[in-house]
């Protein structure tokens, strides 16, 4: 009896402690585990390894347009100066105003103007429609002394242009000292070019720009004149002045620093055996085609339209620029 009584007891302990293990993993006050989600997938090789999972964008309909708009420059002003290789961040803002969402198969594309060992093109980053978005690109100033621009678009992944507001350019303009960049610590100090008394943020448009060109180029056209050339010596003698008249509130061919159109085009570099120039600035500011229609008008000085109609010169360089509520143009007209 003792035996049997030994037996039963020993199966009934091992029945109660199957049954409060049950009970205590049934009731258990710890929180439930949540699984770990992780970016990985097992790759299909007997190497077992792993890669990361590729990001998935939503998908456009096929109908969804492109289109942006320019908001502000968040760094670099228009007419910094910078010294000769000195390294600087652009850094543009824009709004997504189309109905198509932008992945890194859009781009930033490096379309003209001096290089400023910008990379050819860059992807940008996911933008949902209706969204902002900072687009940056790291540039060198170039050696040259003088004022120098370059231009981008927005590629979408087919390779179209995406329209910028009423153009396609993202664009930088600023001002090589042509001095190397000081070996002292410290960042070199930051002001805008063309003012004498002190910063002056202006902006430019290569818009107006190409619509002067092509204006004056009609306008030639229709009275028998063949088209002017566009140099860029000649465009970067203009930008100094342009930049000085609008940092100075100036709408004479004088600079601040003395000079005149033949002493700024001989200082960009070009060698010219006639120099003149035509110059213009208003509150509220002319389109380009309404520009070039006052100079063709003028009959207070009959040269504005003499030069837009000569025979002489061959080469022309427009610049605009655009501060506290004006707008100023200069194009220098040359014959090498």
């Amino acid at each position: 009896m003792m035996t049997k009584s030994l037996h039963f007891a020993i199966l009934m302990a091992l029945l109660l402690s199957a049954c409060s293990g049950k009970a205590a993993a049934s009731y258990s006050t710890e929180p439930p585990q949540t699984p770990t989600i992780t970016s990985t997938v097992k790759a299909p090789s007997p190497a077992d390894t792993s890669t990361s999972i590729p990001t998935i964008y939503p998908t456009n309909q096929p109908d969804c347009t492109d289109q942006a708009a320019f908001v502000s420059d968040v760094t670099v002003p228009d007419g910094t100066i910078f010294n000769a290789g000195e390294t600087f961040t652009k850094t543009w803002r824009v709004n997504n105003i189309g109905t198509c969402a932008w992945d890194p198969e859009y781009t930033i594309v490096y379309s003209s103007g001096e290089k400023f060992a910008a990379p050819d093109s860059a992807p940008l980053a996911y933008t949902a429609a209706g969204e902002a978005l900072d687009i940056s690109v790291n540039l060198t100033t170039p050696a040259q002394k003088g004022s120098a621009t370059t231009y981008f678009e927005l590629h979408n992944p087919e390779g179209r242009v995406i329209p910028i507001d009423d153009g396609r350019y993202l664009f930088v303009s600023v001002y090589s000292s042509g001095n190397a960049a000081p070996t002292s610590s410290g960042p070199a100090p930051t002001v805008s070019a063309g003012s004498s008394d002190g910063p002056c943020s202006y902006t430019t448009d290569p818009a107006k720009v190409a619509d002067v060109i092509a204006a004056i180029n009609s306008y030639r056209t229709q009275n028998g004149r063949s088209a002017y050339t566009v140099n860029p010596l000649l465009t970067k003698a203009a930008e100094a002045h342009a930049a000085d008249m609008a940092c100075n509130n100036l709408f004479v061919h004088t600079g601040t620093d003395g000079s005149n159109s033949a002493t700024r085009v001989a200082a960009a570099g070009y060698s010219a055996s006639s120099v003149t120039e035509n110059v213009y600035g208003s509150f509220p500011p002319l389109s380009g085609p309404d520009v070039v229609a006052w100079w063709a008008a003028d009959q207070v000085d009959p040269r504005h339209n003499e030069n837009l109609l000569s025979a002489t010169y061959i080469e022309i360089g427009v610049a605009y620029t655009f501060f506290n509520n004006f707008g100023y143009y200069v194009i220098d007209f040359a014959k090498p």
